[in-house]
């Protein structure tokens, strides 16, 4: 009898030991996963700067920067991408293109769209009646957001919107003539008021589109996750979005110090630009119900004016991420 009483315990005793054993390589594989995160070059990086700064001594990320989209989408497609900070509408087109393959976990920017002009006397929506707002992106989201804008003012038939191809021109363009309206996003915006202090910001966009109170954001930015990664690794993701609460934290109440960050990641070239742009870029970290309640919102904007911005139907709720 005490033979078998021992030979249980000794079992029992062998299987916590194999259990236990079992939790620490677990937690070790969540905590040891070096997590590859891909970002543009544009306002959308902005929050993980921190993050991109502290690399040499932080083996928990690498990092890799794009200057286009398609990029980023090819490496998270062929896995060799775990996290990307991506444009709100691609990150919808991935989700149908992966057949519901990836998740958003957060909205890093809200709008970073600004009309700008010498015109003084613009104040409001309203006040472009009868007026030519110069801008790029036909085709987009610029396009899609002004036209939304117009419409629910009432000024779709009396605004004329005329397209340059970059940002740039459309800057160019106010320099020589300061009454005239463009509409340019961040950093572009901060570097056409250096240019030309006749110039001002007269319209913010995303407080135009937060006027319309319909429960939606102008949003510019998510960063999305690969299913297989979230699976296997679902620590490394909540941890990550832990991190970058705080990095966007970081950065909105340091603006000088992001700054160099920033300029020493090559967003924006110099770090005084990069200060002034900072304020106006709208970095967040937005995640859970909050994050799904806006993007939905903005992405049925999109997709009522056309379904192919968003890559033909609009995400199911398994798009949206709501970490535990």
């Amino acid at each position: 009898m005490r033979k078998t009483v021992k030979k249980i315990v000794s079992t029992v005793a062998l299987l916590a030991l194999i259990l236990v054993s079992g939790c620490g390589k677990a937690a070790e594989k969540a905590d040891d996963v070096t997590v590859r995160v891909g970002s543009l070059k544009g306002p959308t990086s902005i929050g993980i700067v921190r993050m991109i700064h502290e690399k040499e001594n932080n083996t928990k990320y690498s990092f890799t920067m794009e200057t286009q989209a398609d990029l980023l989408l090819a490496s998270v497609i062929s896995g060799d991408l775990d996290i990307a900070l991506i444009p709100a509408n691609v990150a919808s087109v991935l989700y149908n293109k992966t057949k519901g393959g990836i998740s958003v976990i957060d909205i890093n920017t809200l709008g970073v769209l600004y009309m700008v002009s010498g015109d003084s006397s613009i104040s409001s929506m309203k006040d472009l009646e009868g007026r030519t707002v110069f801008t790029t992106g036909a085709g987009s989201t610029p396009e899609y957001a002004l036209r939304y804008l117009l419409s629910e003012n009432g000024l779709t038939d009396s605004v004329t919107v005329e397209f340059k191809s970059e940002a740039t021109e459309v800057a160019a363009l106010l320099a020589n003539d300061p009454s005239a309206v463009g509409m340019l996003p961040q950093p572009f915006v901060t570097a056409a008021l250096a240019q030309n202090n006749a110039l001002s910001v007269v319209l913010d966009m995303t407080k135009e589109w937060k006027a319309l109170d319909n429960g939606s954001q102008l949003v510019t930015g998510v960063t999305i996750v690969r299913n297989d990664f979230l699976k296997e690794h679902p620590a490394a993701v909540k941890a990550f979005i832990a991190d970058h609460k705080s990095d966007a934290e970081f950065v909105n109440a340091n603006v000088e110090t992001a700054s160099e960050y920033v300029a020493e990641a090559g967003i924006i070239e110099k770090a005084p630009v990069a200060a002034k742009a900072i304020p106006n870029c709208n970095i967040v970290c937005i995640s859970g119900t909050e994050m799904k309640d806006m993007l939905s919102g903005y992405l049925q904007v999109l997709y009522d004016q056309n379904p192919a911005s968003v890559g033909g139907s609009l995400p199911a709720d398994d798009f949206y991420h709501i970490a535990e």
